[in-house]
């Protein structure tokens, strides 16, 4: 008796998994030709079992730092993810000491309204000031944050903290997050071996999913 209760369980157990994997859309997977493929970019397709790429070609791409998801963070509007991490990059104003490194392409507040191509190409330029002057800090608030460091650190918190008030704000993003469970998120881009926890935005993403409800701040 007690085996065939064994059984009935595992049996249960097996169809609730494969309700949950035939629920996923299958476009999510979808192949696309290597000729159609951005330099930077991973198909569908590649993910392996449990997988599955954020891409921008489907709804998961909401979830990219690019995407057009409005917030606020410590009362300032930011369209996306990305214009706040790349504003980092640039001085503060004036009393900043990285002011007076070079001619900064652009103001702090500017790249803090970019779409997220645009503060991807303003981060770009100003990585180049900072490698010339051998900078690998950036800044919020006056505070200087390590950037290329291999520890969850402040810089992580930062980026972290910003993500869930995207997703706080955001019905949308919500949705689409909370339909991915089950599935290891992967990058629509190829990544380094060595690349900072911060810069693992797939790995933040199923970090806050998979901590909800328990660990999730009021939004109050």
């Amino acid at each position: 008796m007690f085996r065939i209760l064994c059984y009935i369980i595992l049996i249960s157990c097996a169809h609730d998994t494969n309700s949950k994997i035939s629920s996923y859309p299958d476009y999510w997977w979808q192949e696309i030709p290597k000729s159609e493929l951005h330099w930077w970019e991973i198909s569908p397709h590649s993910a392996g079992k449990g997988e599955v790429i954020l891409s921008k070609r489907n709804e998961l791409g909401i979830l990219s730092n690019f995407s057009h998801a409005p917030f606020h963070f410590d009362g300032e509007y930011y369209p996306n993810v990305e214009s706040f991490w790349q504003s980092l990059k640039y001085p503060e104003g004036k009393n900043d000491p990285r002011y007076k490194l070079g001619k900064w392409p652009f103001k702090r507040e500017d790249v803090k309204k970019m779409d997220g191509f645009a503060a991807k190409s303003a981060g770009d330029l100003a990585s180049k000031i900072m490698k010339e002057n051998g900078i690998n800090y950036v800044t919020y608030k006056g505070q200087k944050m390590p950037y290329r460091v291999n520890v969850k650190g402040e810089h992580y918190s930062l980026i972290r903290s910003v993500m869930l008030e995207k997703w706080l704000q955001n019905p949308k993003v919500q949705e689409i997050l909370e339909s991915t469970k089950g599935l290891r998120l992967l990058p629509d881009h190829h990544v380094g071996k060595n690349d900072p926890p911060a810069w693992r935005y797939y790995t933040i993403w199923m970090e806050i999913r998979d901590s909800l409800p328990d660990n999730l701040p009021s939004s109050e």
